[in-house]
């Protein structure tokens, strides 16, 4: 009863599907095939919420005239992740997730890039949805 019952345990709980939430919005928000673009840009929009959800909407039409022209084709493979910050009581959290995102245009080597990016995650009936993306600050202080 204890255990099932623990503040600690469903505080992990909670942190874990934040955790997983986040990285697969992360990876879905970097990935991307124009020969199967709506789908990408259905994910794009279902893993978000917020004003983020509104700009990938409101851009959307531009984005895949983009994409669709440039031929190109994103796969992003998540390497680690972790919860930054965790409020359940406002139903928000934080991530870090670092990735490997490897881009191919129709011509020349396919490109690869590590990248770690700082989410901001907002629950919603559906689940955690990521609210605001960005790249983590890169490097040590000057001095």
């Amino acid at each position: 009863y204890e255990a099932t019952h623990d503040d600690a345990a469903a505080f992990a709980r909670t942190r874990d599907d934040a955790l997983a939430a986040g990285e697969q919005a992360v990876q879905n928000m970097n990935t991307l095939d124009h020969r199967s673009l709506e789908k990408g840009l259905d994910s794009w929009e279902q893993s978000t919420t917020g004003d983020l959800h509104s700009q990938l909407v409101d851009g959307r039409d531009a984005f895949a005239e983009q994409i669709a022209e440039a031929k190109t084709v994103s796969t992003a493979e998540v390497l680690s992740g972790a919860v930054t910050e965790l409020d359940e009581r406002a139903g928000r959290a934080g991530v870090m997730v670092a990735l490997r995102v490897t881009v191919t245009a129709p011509k020349g080597e396919p490109a690869v890039k590590e990248s770690r990016l700082l989410g901001s995650l907002t629950r919603t009936a559906g689940g955690w949805k990521l609210s605001a993306l960005g790249q983590a600050p890169v490097g040590g202080t000057g001095g």
